[in-house]
């Protein structure tokens, strides 16, 4: 029989970075051969976004890869629960249990001295000029002022809602933990890395590792991608085996 098809990956971004964070990665994944989607989260409400991968999922063909760059990482907690996910993979991502919100998760861990440099105003969380190091600060300050002026700034509350689902807790998982993080604290990351007993994998680089150290993501992206045809493969020669003693 043929090889299975490679999986496709829908892309999930988080606050503040929106989709076109995934440009140079949805390029070099397509050369590959990869059917690739980045959602669109509107931010508003946590099902919302949850919503709008699912609507994404539906876009590509067969088994899927869901990578989600931190909030975007308890957005694909919760839509992974979609039989068409075959994995999860988690960029500085959040992942609460299912008894956590994103905010309870983090508060676990120490406060970054980055909030102090956010406001909240009009019911949407934005970054100050002055937050921007924190967030993105192992990029070029060319890079900087263009993500400050195209943030997309989330609902106040967003962390603090909740979608009943924990995909990691039944899925293979991989996780690129950010060491230099100022955003997600790197404790907070290896912590739910190990409570979901993903693959791990290290960056000495900060939050927007996407951008950063596409290299890596790259990598882990194959190694995942690997890992499912692979399983889909054993599970089709299972099934034909089975069926000549029929």
């Amino acid at each position: 029989m043929s090889e299975p098809a490679k999986p496709s990956i829908v892309l999930v971004h988080g606050i503040w970075a929106n989709a076109s964070a995934f440009n140079k990665l949805i390029l070099v994944l397509q050369e590959e051969g990869y059917e690739v989607v980045a959602a669109r989260c509107g931010l508003e409400t946590l099902a919302g976004d949850v919503a709008a991968v699912k609507r994404a999922l539906r876009r590509v063909k067969g088994p899927t890869l869901l990578v989600g760059h931190s909030y975007g990482g308890a957005v694909i907690t919760a839509a992974g629960m979609d039989n068409r996910v075959a994995g999860l993979v988690y960029l500085a991502g959040l992942a609460p249990n299912a008894a956590e919100t994103a905010q309870s998760l983090q508060d676990k861990f120490p406060a970054s001295d980055f909030h102090a440099h956010t406001e909240v105003s009009d019911g949407r969380w934005w970054l100050r000029p002055e937050a921007v190091p924190y967030f993105a600060g192992d990029l070029p300050e060319r890079q900087r002022r263009l993500l400050l002026s195209t943030q997309a700034a989330p609902a106040a509350d967003l962390f603090t809602q909740k979608v009943d689902g924990t995909a990691w807790a039944t899925k293979p998982s991989w996780y690129v933990l950010a060491a230099d993080d100022c955003i997600a604290h790197p404790a907070m990351q290896r912590f739910v890395a190990h409570s979901m007993g993903a693959s791990l994998y290290e960056t000495k680089g900060g939050h927007t590792a996407m951008l950063s150290n596409l290299d890596l993501l790259l990598a882990v992206i194959r190694d995942a991608a690997g890992a499912v045809t692979a399983s889909r493969h054993q599970t089709a020669n299972a099934v034909d085996q089975k069926e000549m003693y029929v």
